[in-house]
């Protein structure tokens, strides 16, 4: 690797440039494709837990949305540290709690034990991926930034959708006997190549920027975010007690108190782990708000679809996993061509992509509400290739659209906020729209109505994506015009 400056300088100031990002590209993003990936691969596991281990609807929710929330809750204080302490020394160390607690997960032998290990997944993924995106944003050269943002969405694509197609081959191998726990051992050897790889290509120069920690701003983000998605996901299992109540309604004054806290500090001259000034910038602001929408709309999508799949209609875990191939096809096509159309057409080109996405949930929604169970797999799968077209145009360019104002010297603060509020958005949509789901479902195929379950359910998704089309309108205000040939 060429830089301009020696790579083990260690003082601050403005960051070497990384020439060869190939290399680095290619590590960083393995390692994102393995967070995504871990999400996601529980959703087709999920029915072959719940038989393996006895975990009900309610922990099964905890296992999906509680890495989700661990990871989220981290990820702020992990990209500080990064910009603090150095992105490769971070990345190296969530990399290998990453495989650690990975394994802690496929030992698992009860609901508990394996919600315990995902949330450490989840803080091991909060050390693991911020420097992902800081070392994009501080280390490579301008030039070179916007494909390399389009390629960490669509690891952030492929690793999602990978979950449902490889899990479900994985869990249908039950190589070993091990069923579902492969899923979680695979990541082992992986992230142990990923962590040597980092140690010789990512560039070692470190303290791009704050070094002091802020644990009360911490423990107030994880707690108001605890405070609301705790009782979204165990609420509707538990018959929402009065407590789920109180939880929610207390999450927004101490979200309030946090800010307030945080506002002070920064003007006490402390270094706040939530950098309000980074929301100053409307493209930040837009694509934060963007972000959350998609990302409430994926993750609950793919999880009550693979619900539906194989509670609903009957399908094993590879012949579900199969179902979403086409939907990662044309995922993989679009989003390889989705820069040069962003390039060519502007903004324009994610809205029209976002409405092709609107499409096919409306009329996946219309078929399942009107055809019920006898919703054949073809219009399914032909619904998700819409769907899948119109995600790989939108999902890249939401990243780089979000950073592109944001200083090397908080690459890392502005990458944990931004991924912070997407992966807590796949949590709370998971645990809000699944509720939804379990509500009117039931508990088994033959005392619920699945098929319109998932009809509710993807209306809601059809709404959120009509929220990130009108919020990526926005981009066309500070976006760069488009180039015409």
């Amino acid at each position: 690797m060429t830089t301009t400056h020696d790579p083990h300088e260690t003082q601050t100031g403005a960051p070497p440039t990384v020439q060869r990002t190939g290399p680095v590209l290619l590590v960083l993003l393995s390692a994102m494709f393995f967070a995504q990936f871990d999400f996601f691969v529980v959703n087709v596991a999920a029915p072959s837990m719940e038989e393996s281990i006895h975990a009900t609807s309610g922990q099964l929710e905890l296992v999906v949305g509680g890495y989700a929330f661990a990871y989220a809750a981290g990820m702020i204080t992990g990209g500080r540290l990064g910009d603090g302490f150095g992105h490769r020394r971070l990345f190296i160390i969530g990399t290998l709690a990453f495989g650690v607690t990975s394994l802690l997960c496929g030992l698992a032998d009860t609901p508990a034990q394996l919600i315990v290990a995902r949330l450490a997944q989840g803080l091991a993924g909060a050390v693991m991926v911020p420097p992902v995106l800081a070392v994009i944003t501080a280390y490579f050269p301008d030039e070179k930034k916007g494909r390399a943002m389009a390629w960490y969405g669509v690891a952030a694509g492929l690793g999602s959708i990978a979950g449902q197609v490889l899990g479900g081959a994985l869990v249908a191998s039950d190589f070993a006997g091990l069923g579902w726990r492969t899923i979680f051992l695979i990541n082992v050897p992986f992230c142990l190549l990923i962590a040597l790889a980092a140690l010789k290509v990512l560039p070692a120069r470190t303290r791009l920027g704050r070094t002091g920690l802020d644990p009360v701003g911490a423990l107030g983000v994880s707690a108001a975010l605890a405070l609301l998605l705790v009782p979204l996901t165990t609420g509707h299992a538990s018959g929402w007690p009065a407590w789920t109540w109180i939880s929610m309604a207390l999450a927004l004054p101490f979200g309030a108190a946090t800010l307030w806290y945080e506002r002070s500090l920064a003007a006490r001259g402390g270094n706040p782990v939530l950098v309000m000034s980074l929301f100053r910038s409307e493209s930040f602001r837009s694509g934060v708000i963007a972000g959350v929408a998609f990302m409430i709309y994926f993750g609950s999508f793919m999880f009550t679809l693979t619900l539906l799949l194989q509670s609903g209609l009957g399908l094993d875990p590879l012949e579900a996993g199969l179902v979403f191939s086409p939907m990662g096809v044309l995922f993989t096509a679009t989003s390889m061509v989705g820069g040069r159309l962003t390039a060519r057409w502007g903004m324009n080109a994610l809205v029209v992509s976002g409405g092709v996405t609107a499409l096919g949930l409306a009329l996946l929604a219309l078929r399942l509400a009107t055809a019920g169970a006898d919703t054949g797999l073809p219009w399914i799968v032909f619904c998700l290739c819409l769907i899948g077209g119109g995600n790989g145009v939108v999902l890249p360019a939401l990243f780089g659209a979000a950073l592109t104002t944001v200083r090397p010297q908080d690459a890392g603060t502005a990458s944990g906020i931004l991924t912070t509020t997407q992966q807590f958005a796949s949590a709370a949509g998971v645990a809000a729209v699944g509720a939804l789901f379990f509500a009117t479902a039931g508990k088994a195929p033959t005392d619920g109505d699945w098929a319109g379950a998932m009809a509710w359910a993807t209306w809601v998704c059809f709404l959120l994506v009509l929220v990130v089309m009108v919020t990526t309108w926005t981009f066309k205000r500070f976006s760069p015009p488009p180039v015409r040939s």
